[in-house]
């Protein structure tokens, strides 16, 4: 049940969406003027399927049980969309449960014309499970064989842990390693009922032993970013320092932007487009 901080929000908050739809929007007949507009209490809590004074508690923010089903059907009496959905599980501290996330839709062409100004920093667009969608010239001179390998594969995840031919020496690959696991269970964990992360996280485990032995820890953390040290053959050591903003028109999707950490970084970064230029 909400803290004290909440209640008073919680109880603003249902009012509000109570007042905002009508009698009609749900199916019952306007037979008589309404003193006030929207829907009564009792009328939210017959159409959600749950007691009338169960239901006023919860908008008074009283100790009850709350349970998400409940807490859905509520959510559909008040035609609340996918943000005023979340919106009641926080106040209601409800846990939400898994939803399976529907793939990123078409991303725009004014994203590639982004990437592009961003040369000669390394930059893309990476989904919540770290599948790369979209990148510029200088990322793909830095991971030529990520941005040419099948969808499947072409993620970072995969990179670090099964190391595909052609990829760049990961220096800090042992300090990366387990933070990188623990971010992705953390995202993971508000995904376990799709289908496509559970098969992603058995491919991986299947190819590599270190994933493997890492995700049985179960150690999870917020996703963070951490600089990454890389040997490339012919070029040098480059440290790429990454910077990451989520797009709001696409959640899930963000833009990283891998930035030179020091003179020496930046130099070898532009050897590297010289000669991917040349091949």
């Amino acid at each position: 049940m909400p803290t004290n901080t909440n209640r008073a929000e919680l109880r603003d908050f249902l009012r509000s969406r109570r007042a905002r739809v009508s009698p009609e929007d749900v199916g019952i007949p306007a037979t008589v003027r309404r003193r006030t507009p929207g829907l009564r209490r009792e009328e939210v809590a017959q159409l959600a399927g749950v007691g009338i004074t169960w239901y006023t508690w919860l908008e008074q923010g009283r100790p009850i049980n709350v349970s998400s089903q409940v807490l859905d059907a509520v959510a559909r009496t008040l035609i609340l969309d996918a943000a005023e959905r979340d919106h009641l599980y926080r106040l209601a501290e409800v846990p939400q449960p898994p939803v399976i996330s529907d793939p990123p839709t078409e991303l725009p062409g004014h994203l590639d014309t982004v990437l592009e100004a961003l040369d000669p920093l390394p930059a893309m667009l990476v989904d919540a499970r770290t599948d790369v969608l979209r990148w510029n010239r200088a990322y793909a001179a830095l991971h030529p064989a990520l941005v040419s390998a099948p969808p499947g594969k072409r993620n970072t995840l995969w990179q670090l842990f099964a190391a595909p031919e052609g990829q760049p020496r990961i220096v800090n690959r042992d300090e990366q390693a387990p933070e990188a696991v623990a971010g992705f269970r953390y995202r993971y964990s508000q995904n376990a009922g799709d289908p496509r992360w559970q098969d992603f996280v058995t491919r991986l485990r299947t190819a590599s032993p270190l994933f493997s032995r890492l995700w049985a820890t179960h150690d999870v953390a917020p996703p963070h970013l951490c600089d990454k040290h890389y040997d490339i053959t012919g070029i040098g050591e480059v440290i790429l320092r990454a910077t990451s903003m989520e797009l709001t028109d696409h959640p899930g999707v963000r833009l990283v932007v891998q930035t030179p950490a020091d003179r020496r970084s930046r130099e070898n970064i532009d050897r590297l487009l010289r000669r991917a230029a040349h091949l």
